[in-house]
């Protein structure tokens, strides 16, 4: 079993950046490739990106392509997001969540586990 959780979230303005952390416990997790997703009110959890076990493939959802990059430190059991230009659209929830089955997907229900969350607002 692995335990997530999410670190790194808080208010910024348009254009800045913001690095989201995900801790993991476990000495299993470099077994798991971890998915990043997002929620805003009133708005279905979305993929955002996501990592395969090594960190050799990464995926990104096309809202965030180019701005956002994921990463991972397998010896530090914590995978990054590392959020850049933001835009006020990116405000939301941010989630990170391991899948022991794909190599990397973007289907929410492809994952095990999930952390808690950390927000992220952007403002204008």
């Amino acid at each position: 079993q692995v335990q997530l959780e999410e670190s790194g979230g808080g208010l910024v303005q348009a254009g800045g950046s913001l690095r989201l952390s995900c801790a993991a416990s476990g000495r299993t997790f470099s077994s798991y490739a971890v998915g990043w997703f997002r929620q805003a009110p009133g708005k279905e959890r979305e993929f955002v990106a996501v990592i395969s076990r090594s960190g050799g493939t990464t995926y990104y959802a096309d809202s965030v392509k180019g701005r956002f990059t994921v990463s991972r430190v397998n010896a530090k059991n914590t995978v990054y997001l590392q959020m850049n230009s933001l835009e006020v659209e990116d405000t939301a929830v941010y989630y990170c969540a391991a899948d022991s089955t794909y190599a990397y997907s973007s289907r929410r229900n492809d994952y095990d586990y999930w952390g808690q969350g950390t927000q992220v607002t952007v403002s204008s």
